[in-house]
């Protein structure tokens, strides 16, 4: 027999990605199951022949992965693949923290090659100490995690050639194609593009103490393109090269050091991010974001979807699907959610039960809900 060839090391290094990962040794994490193999359909960019990342036919998607919200992950990579009419020409770029007792990236890698076989992805490691002076006390414990500000990051991490990136949280689900979002026109003036709520209270994200300030307050979104508006930040389309020019990391982080020596919001990495674009953004249909599935941050009670339709729901709030799933009293949307769970329970032998459903199963939503 002759010596192996690139390919069979190839084979054999993924081969034992899988086994690490399938056998939940690695660093303790959950178990899933792999995902069907979603193949390009007619239309699609051909690949261009040794660009890899910088290939500009691919759609760059970004995500955080952490411990707790790897199964929210796992599922939101599942939806994105199920329903993009070019499956392949999707690019993973997950954000993980680094030390700290993180999982390390060499697990994570394995868990989502594991499921994933074919997903064309990179993880980028993120230290705590980049922003962990930076951080103030919020509403929720959560909400104070370093990988919460990861975003800010992104045209830092991202290779140069990425010219822009969906963001998405890892607690969302897309039930439509994702292409739809990245083709999101972006004018000269935008940085950033997401759904806007101009019916929410815009002042209630910051403290009386920002109001009444005489440098504060109105002040700070007068001359802006519109009247600044409530957007979530769990989904946005981010021109990076802008981004990059216009030092857009710093402007939020000058934010969060005003925020340390006076209180000017409560929320975590949210008001920020309102602060710097609200009023500046490019405004995307709400379709893109039917957030609030997780209720409160105290609660989390459960909550329907708003009216008209949907492509990406998001459980943003404190209540997880998976979470309440697990405790047995999960919220009707949360069912629609389990239908693309990859996860492998502890008493589960093997990826039948549970992920079965998964792989088979349709989300339960009225066929006119998507409509476009």
């Amino acid at each position: 027999m002759g010596a192996p060839t690139p390919a069979m090391w190839a084979g054999l290094a993924l081969a034992a990605m899988l086994l690490l990962a399938q056998s939940g040794a690695a660093a303790g994490l959950p178990r899933f199951a792999e995902a069907p193999e979603y193949r390009n359909g007619e239309g699609c960019p051909a690949p261009v022949a040794g660009a890899g990342v910088c290939d500009p036919g691919l759609v760059h998607i970004a995500m955080t992965l952490d411990a707790h919200y790897l199964r929210g992950s796992m599922a939101a990579i599942y939806s994105l693949l199920k329903h993009a009419s070019c499956p392949e020409s999707l690019f993973f770029h997950f954000l993980a923290a680094e030390g700290g007792g993180a999982p390390p990236v060499a697990d994570l890698r394995a868990a989502v090659a594991a499921s994933f076989p074919s997903l064309r992805f990179e993880i980028y490691p993120f230290r705590a100490d980049a922003v962990a002076g930076l951080i103030s006390a919020s509403v929720r414990a959560a909400l104070e995690a370093p990988l919460n500000y990861a975003r800010n990051h992104l045209a830092d991490l991202l290779p140069r050639c990425v010219p822009r990136a969906i963001y998405l949280d890892s607690d969302v689900l897309a039930v439509d194609d994702v292409r739809r979002l990245w083709e999101t026109r972006l004018p000269a003036a935008a940085v950033v593009a997401a759904p806007e709520y101009c019916h929410a209270n815009f002042s209630r994200y910051f403290t009386e103490a920002f109001w009444n300030d005489p440098v504060l307050g109105a002040r700070v979104f007068a001359g802006r393109r519109r009247a600044p508006c409530y957007f979530n930040t769990g989904v946005m389309v981010i021109d990076l090269r802008r981004w990059r020019v216009g030092n857009y990391r710093q402007r939020i982080e000058r934010w969060m050091e005003m925020q340390k020596e006076k209180r000017i919001y409560e929320l975590g990495s949210l008001p920020p991010f309102l602060l710097v674009f609200a009023g500046e953004i490019e405004a995307v249909d709400h379709r893109w974001n039917q957030h609030g599935l997780g209720g409160d941050n105290v609660f989390g009670s459960c909550r329907p979807l708003h009216n008209g339709p949907v492509s990406l729901m998001h459980w943003s709030g404190k209540g997880k699907p998976w979470d309440r799933l697990d405790a047995g009293k999960p919220c009707p949307l949360d069912h629609t959610w389990k239908s693309y769970d990859l996860y492998i329970g502890e008493n589960d032998s093997s990826a039948s039960g549970q992920s079965r459903s998964a792989l088979s199963s349709s989300a339960a939503l009225p066929a006119a809900v998507f409509s476009w």
